[in-house]
């Protein structure tokens, strides 16, 4: 199974989830269903930000588990 690893990203940073939220144009509830890995499916346009703000590449957000 693949998931998200932004929030390792994040703690490696000195970042916060919050933080993160803030730089993103989305809803909580969603920004927070793709953090917490409950979503089935994300946007290659919500990639592209992620990668953007966190400054990493889309293999660094995907971990296998």
């Amino acid at each position: 199974m693949v998931e998200l690893n932004v929030i390792e990203i994040l703690k490696k940073k000195g970042k916060t989830k919050y933080w993160l939220f803030n730089q993103l144009d989305m809803s909580y509830t969603n920004f927070n269903n793709i953090v917490m890995n409950k979503t089935k499916s994300i946007k290659y346009e919500n990639i592209e930000k992620f990668c953007k703000i966190l400054d990493c590449k889309p293999n660094d957000l995907f971990k296998m588990k």
